[in-house]
Protein backbone atom coordinates (compact mmCIF):
# COMPACT_ATOMS: atom_id res chain seq x y z
CA UNK A 1 0.00 0.00 0.00
CA UNK A 2 1.15 3.50 -0.60
CA UNK A 3 1.20 4.22 3.13
CA UNK A 4 4.44 2.20 3.38
CA UNK A 5 6.18 4.60 1.00
CA UNK A 6 6.13 2.18 -1.89
CA UNK A 7 3.55 0.78 -4.25
CA UNK A 8 4.85 -2.61 -5.33
CA UNK A 9 4.19 -3.86 -8.85
CA UNK A 10 2.27 -6.78 -7.29
CA UNK A 11 -0.05 -4.30 -5.57
CA UNK A 12 -0.71 -2.46 -8.85
CA UNK A 13 -1.36 -5.77 -10.62
CA UNK A 14 -3.83 -6.74 -7.90
CA UNK A 15 -5.68 -3.42 -8.25
CA UNK A 16 -5.89 -3.81 -12.02
CA UNK A 17 -7.14 -7.40 -11.71
CA UNK A 18 -9.64 -6.38 -9.04
CA UNK A 19 -10.94 -3.53 -11.21
CA UNK A 20 -11.56 -5.91 -14.11
CA UNK A 21 -13.36 -8.48 -11.95
CA UNK A 22 -15.39 -6.20 -9.69
CA UNK A 23 -18.36 -4.22 -10.95
CA UNK A 24 -17.91 -1.54 -8.27
CA UNK A 25 -15.17 -0.11 -10.50
CA UNK A 26 -17.12 -0.18 -13.78
CA UNK A 27 -16.47 2.95 -15.79
CA UNK A 28 -13.41 3.99 -13.78
CA UNK A 29 -9.93 4.29 -15.24
CA UNK A 30 -8.05 2.59 -12.42
CA UNK A 31 -4.56 3.53 -13.66
CA UNK A 32 -5.49 7.21 -13.82
CA UNK A 33 -7.25 7.03 -10.46
CA UNK A 34 -4.32 5.30 -8.72
CA UNK A 35 -1.82 7.70 -10.31
CA UNK A 36 -3.94 10.62 -9.09
CA UNK A 37 -3.98 9.21 -5.56
CA UNK A 38 -0.22 8.66 -5.62
CA UNK A 39 0.34 12.22 -6.87
CA UNK A 40 -1.92 13.54 -4.09
CA UNK A 41 -0.09 11.47 -1.47
CA UNK A 42 3.25 12.82 -2.69
CA UNK A 43 2.08 16.44 -2.82
CA UNK A 44 -0.26 16.56 0.18
CA UNK A 45 0.98 13.71 2.39
CA UNK A 46 -0.91 13.46 5.63
CA UNK A 47 -3.56 15.97 4.58
CA UNK A 48 -4.59 13.68 1.74
CA UNK A 49 -4.67 10.60 3.97
CA UNK A 50 -6.70 12.45 6.62
CA UNK A 51 -9.10 13.63 3.93
CA UNK A 52 -9.44 10.09 2.56
CA UNK A 53 -10.16 8.68 6.02
CA UNK A 54 -12.71 11.43 6.72
CA UNK A 55 -14.42 10.81 3.38
CA UNK A 56 -14.59 7.12 4.23
CA UNK A 57 -16.07 7.88 7.66
CA UNK A 58 -18.69 10.20 6.12
CA UNK A 59 -19.73 7.71 3.42
CA UNK A 60 -22.87 5.65 3.62
CA UNK A 61 -21.76 2.23 2.43
CA UNK A 62 -23.55 -1.10 2.38
CA UNK A 63 -22.01 -4.04 4.21
CA UNK A 64 -21.05 -5.51 0.82
CA UNK A 65 -19.25 -2.29 -0.18
CA UNK A 66 -17.47 -2.15 3.17
CA UNK A 67 -16.44 -5.78 2.82
CA UNK A 68 -15.01 -5.04 -0.64
CA UNK A 69 -12.93 -2.21 0.84
CA UNK A 70 -11.64 -4.52 3.59
CA UNK A 71 -10.87 -7.35 1.15
CA UNK A 72 -9.07 -5.09 -1.27
CA UNK A 73 -7.04 -3.45 1.51
CA UNK A 74 -5.95 -6.76 3.06
CA UNK A 75 -5.19 -8.37 -0.29
CA UNK A 76 -3.17 -5.29 -1.29
CA UNK A 77 -1.17 -5.47 1.94
CA UNK A 78 -0.42 -9.12 1.24
CA UNK A 79 0.18 -8.77 -2.53
CA UNK A 80 3.93 -8.19 -2.35
CA UNK A 81 4.45 -10.83 0.38
CA UNK A 82 5.90 -8.08 2.58
CA UNK A 83 3.56 -7.05 5.38
CA UNK A 84 4.67 -3.79 6.94
CA UNK A 85 3.51 -2.51 10.31
CA UNK A 86 2.61 0.84 8.72
CA UNK A 87 0.33 -0.93 6.23
CA UNK A 88 -1.51 -2.87 8.93
CA UNK A 89 -1.82 0.23 11.09
CA UNK A 90 -3.25 2.21 8.19
CA UNK A 91 -5.65 -0.66 7.49
CA UNK A 92 -6.79 -0.40 11.11
CA UNK A 93 -7.42 3.32 10.57
CA UNK A 94 -9.59 2.38 7.58
CA UNK A 95 -11.30 -0.42 9.53
CA UNK A 96 -12.15 1.91 12.42
CA UNK A 97 -14.26 4.01 10.03
CA UNK A 98 -16.38 1.08 8.85
CA UNK A 99 -19.39 -0.39 10.61
CA UNK A 100 -19.18 -3.94 9.22
CA UNK A 101 -18.71 -6.56 11.94
CA UNK A 102 -15.52 -8.52 12.53
CA UNK A 103 -17.58 -11.71 12.16
CA UNK A 104 -18.68 -10.69 8.66
CA UNK A 105 -15.07 -9.95 7.70
CA UNK A 106 -13.78 -13.24 9.11
CA UNK A 107 -16.56 -15.19 7.39
CA UNK A 108 -15.35 -13.83 4.06
CA UNK A 109 -11.64 -13.78 4.95
CA UNK A 110 -10.91 -16.52 7.49
CA UNK A 111 -7.53 -16.51 9.18
CA UNK A 112 -7.16 -12.72 9.12
CA UNK A 113 -7.87 -12.15 12.83
CA UNK A 114 -4.58 -10.31 13.34
CA UNK A 115 -5.80 -7.47 11.13
CA UNK A 116 -8.77 -6.99 13.44
CA UNK A 117 -6.92 -6.97 16.77
CA UNK A 118 -6.51 -3.65 18.58
CA UNK A 119 -3.36 -1.83 17.61
CA UNK A 120 -0.58 -1.14 20.08
CA UNK A 121 -0.76 2.55 19.22
CA UNK A 122 -1.82 5.10 21.79
CA UNK A 123 -2.61 7.83 19.29
CA UNK A 124 -3.44 8.20 15.63
CA UNK A 125 -0.85 6.33 13.52
CA UNK A 126 -0.65 9.34 11.24
CA UNK A 127 0.48 11.53 14.17
CA UNK A 128 3.77 9.64 14.42
CA UNK A 129 4.71 10.02 10.79
CA UNK A 130 6.86 12.63 9.13
CA UNK A 131 5.15 11.98 5.83
CA UNK A 132 7.63 11.64 3.02
CA UNK A 133 6.37 9.13 0.56
CA UNK A 134 9.76 8.44 -0.91
CA UNK A 135 10.16 6.58 2.37
CA UNK A 136 8.26 6.58 5.63
CA UNK A 137 10.21 8.24 8.41
CA UNK A 138 9.02 7.87 11.99
CA UNK A 139 9.41 10.76 14.36
CA UNK A 140 12.30 9.68 16.58
CA UNK A 141 11.07 11.93 19.38
CA UNK A 142 8.20 9.53 20.05
CA UNK A 143 10.43 6.96 21.68
CA UNK A 144 13.96 7.46 22.95
CA UNK A 145 15.99 4.36 23.73
CA UNK A 146 18.93 4.47 26.10
CA UNK A 147 21.75 3.09 23.98
CA UNK A 148 24.44 3.82 26.54
CA UNK A 149 23.70 0.67 28.58
CA UNK A 150 25.60 -2.38 27.50
CA UNK A 151 24.51 -5.96 28.07
CA UNK A 152 26.67 -7.93 30.51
Amino acid sequence: MSCDGDIAKEEIALLEKYAKENHLFDGLDIKTLVNGYVDSIHSEGRMFLDSYLQELADSTLTDDEQLEIVKLAIETIEADNKIEYSEVSFFKEIRSRLSISDDAILKEMPGREDYLLPDIKTNNILDGLNVSFDSIVFDTNILKLDTTKQAN
